[in-house]
């Protein structure tokens, strides 16, 4: 009887993500900014959790705050508890709405033509759209906030069936009154030394795509100054602190008044894709697909 029925795990799931954040930041104060919560509350929240467990799964240093051995542990397996929660409800609520789809991009992107031909064909279903931050494609679809995104390469695809839809060419970010603004089109070597700036929290892989780092010869990409979001990077390039490497923005669709970009030559473009759970076979999302794949070619 005991093992068709163990017995039950005090164990409060807000206090493991308040675990989650601290172990991201591995600093107390940066991850109540991120919960919105004060320091001695998180605090705390994670006395409890350490209660609950029974045992330590964080040590205050001078410098912060690093995992214990416990909490190394814990971490992993934390993680994988708040994803299947997740799922879990995201799952129940699907099976209510089965003719409800929402469909995710990035600043940039141009989804209409697939969503209007998805709304006209199912006018049944509930079609909605989300504009995603530049680096949340991945998490919003495994956490079910959306089930389709259209976004750019490159980001791990684990767990997603992934599609190209077409190419994207890079440019460099400058201000205006930058020695380069305003040239036809610019190389890598015009740029050797410019600091190209790092964005904190960001994903490895996604981190050197973008600043092309490092160089095809193998030199290292010249480092610029640490910020913490997009808007920050885009602050300090009209600043004149840095340069950057990104998507073709303009002022309608994100860049920043006082910048402008320039053609980037002699460097792969990127890859707008579209990007759906594996297994997922929602009938909506197919139909996305079939239009993504018809309409969205990256021509107005």
């Amino acid at each position: 009887m005991s093992e068709r029925f163990p017995a039950p795990v005090d164990l409060d799931l807000r206090l493991v993500q308040c675990f989650t954040v601290v172990a991201e930041h591995q600093h107390f104060g940066r991850a109540a900014e991120a919960l919105h919560t004060t320091q001695p509350s998180l605090s705390r929240q994670i006395r409890r959790l350490e209660q609950q467990v029974g045992v330590r799964l964080l040590d205050r240093t001078t410098r912060g705050t690093r995992l214990s051995e416990a909490g190394k542990v814990f971490l992993p397996q934390a993680q994988g508890l708040l994803r299947a929660a997740i799922e879990a409800m995201a799952r129940t609520r699907a099976a209510a709405r089965p003719s409800s789809i929402t469909i995710g991009y990035s600043k940039g992107l141009v989804i209409t033509a697939a969503v209007r031909a998805l709304r006209d064909r199912n006018p049944d279903a509930e079609v909605h759209t989300r504009l995603l931050a530049w680096n949340d494609s991945r998490g919003a679809l495994l956490e079910h906030r959306v089930d389709a995104v259209v976004t750019r390469l490159p980001f791990p695809t684990d767990r997603l069936r992934v599609t190209v839809l077409y190419d994207e060419p890079r440019v460099l970010v400058v201000p205006r009154d930058h020695r380069l603004a305003g040239k036809e089109s610019v190389t890598l070597d015009d740029i050797a030394d410019e600091p190209i700036p790092h964005v904190r929290q960001s994903d490895p892989l996604l981190n050197a795509y973008w600043r092309l780092d490092p160089r095809p010869d193998g030199r290292p990409a010249p480092d610029g100054p640490l910020v913490e979001a997009l808007e920050d990077k885009h602050e300090l390039i009209a600043a004149g602190q840095a340069v950057a490497i990104g998507p073709p923005l303009d002022h309608a669709t994100g860049l920043h008044p006082s910048l402008t970009t320039v053609p980037l030559h002699g460097v792969e473009p990127s890859q707008v894709v579209l990007a759906t759970r594996t297994g997922d076979r929602s009938r909506l999302v197919t139909a996305f697909r079939k239009h993504a794949e018809a309409l969205l070619t990256g021509t107005p």
